[in-house]
């Protein structure tokens, strides 16, 4: 018979709470520590435990297992997107975290990301019914790079717009919510075809406008370097054609 697992979960921040939702939500066991409790409370959690989340900043994770779990039974795995390290497994769960707590069908369609050399899923986090891929250690740096341009760069301008509108121009917010709806379904049904407007176009004219506009905002940099990125990737997709 397959062991039942019991968890510890080490941190209390945000992922952490999700995951102790989710936990709670599919009956896995778990204990939580975090730094605010007494180190004897981790020490009994470690004979309890199978399996140990530490879901905590990047780089206390070695120093922590250094610390205290040098002898530790327990499996130990990490959700970190881009620490390669040698002392826990890495499961990236790939999704943003907000501060509501979502509801349980969301939280199982979360994907993780394996570490190339993690055990099977189901002995790495035996009790979810996640979906999960494999990616090399070696590339998990430019992964990451890439979740946080797409993921925390959008949302950076969208808050800009957001902002400019109510702040600058006396507009609700919500005007704009339709075309973020859109432009997120547009990307989801057919990528390739989502990007619109004067680079798609090779309107230089108007992307010149629009540099005018914004010469004393900070975003007339963003706006030129996605102009620039654009036209490399172009020129050296044609360069394969």
């Amino acid at each position: 018979m397959r062991q039942v697992p019991h968890y510890l979960i080490i941190g209390n921040g945000r992922v952490s709470r999700h995951f102790q939702y989710y936990f709670s939500r599919l009956n896995l066991p778990y204990t939580l520590w975090h730094r605010r409790l007494p180190h004897a409370q981790l020490h009994h959690a470690l004979t309890l435990a199978t399996h140990v989340l530490l879901l905590v900043n990047d780089s206390a994770i070695d120093s922590f297992i250094a610390e205290h779990l040098r002898e530790a039974a327990s499996r130990l795995i990490h959700f970190s997107g881009s620490l390669v390290t040698e002392n826990a497994y890495g499961a990236h769960p790939l999704m943003t975290f907000s501060e509501a707590l979502y509801d349980l069908e969301h939280y199982q369609a979360i994907p993780f990301v394996l570490d190339h050399d993690a055990p099977e899923f189901e002995n790495l986090l035996p009790g979810l019914p996640n979906q999960h891929v494999r990616l090399h250690k070696t590339l998990k740096p430019k992964y990451h790079a890439l979740c946080v341009m797409s993921g925390n760069f959008s949302c950076i301008l969208w808050q800009k717009l957001f902002k400019t509108l109510e702040q600058e121009f006396s507009i609700p917010a919500s005007v704009a919510y339709p075309y973020l709806y859109q432009q997120t379904q547009n990307l989801l049904l057919n990528p390739d075809t989502a990007l619109t407007g004067p680079l798609v176009r090779g309107d230089d004219a108007t992307i010149e406008k629009n540099l005018a506009a914004l010469e004393d905002d900070v975003f007339r940099n963003v706006y030129e370097s996605f102009a620039a990125a654009y036209k490399k990737t172009e020129e050296i997709k044609h360069e394969h054609i």
